[in-house]
């Protein structure tokens, strides 16, 4: 009587298969998931610098108070990111300085991105790259400007 099924041998090879698959795709998917996220940061932080030059706009200079930080964008809370304003960082708040700081629990940790009112971009904190900061934003490590 022949019996059908899988042997015990069969199980391991298609396990090992799934586990070297899995072990290839995982890093790769962080990976994807990361940058995903930090074009989000990148997306914010653009529309903010165009909310402070629209406030600049109608009152000539990009304010001193919170309120005045692209309508209320004195810090705000993204999903991956937290976002801060820092208005009149140069003489008669002719300036202004966007942050975009990675959280810990959202697997950003050690991600900052800057952009000023010359549109100035920085990446100024990026796990496992060198030369920083850097006057662009990165999207991984490796990236050049």
């Amino acid at each position: 009587m022949r019996r059908t099924g899988f042997t015990l041998i069969e199980l391991l090879i298609t396990i090992a298969i799934i586990g070297i698959l899995a072990s290839v795709a995982y890093p790769a998917y962080t990976s994807y998931v990361q940058r995903g996220r930090i074009a989000e940061a990148m997306n914010q932080l653009a529309t903010m610098r165009v909310q402070l030059e629209q406030y600049y706009q109608d009152n000539r200079n990009y304010g001193s108070t919170a309120a005045a930080c692209g309508n209320n964008i004195g810090t705000l809370d993204g999903d991956a990111f937290t976002f801060s304003c820092n208005y009149g960082t140069v003489a008669t708040n002719q300036g202004f300085l966007i942050t975009a700081t990675g959280k810990a629990g959202r697997g950003m940790n050690g991600f900052t991105f800057t952009i000023d009112q010359d549109n100035a971009r920085q990446t100024t904190a990026f796990p496992n790259a060198s030369g920083l900061p850097r006057n662009c934003w990165m999207s991984r490590a490796g990236d050049t400007c």
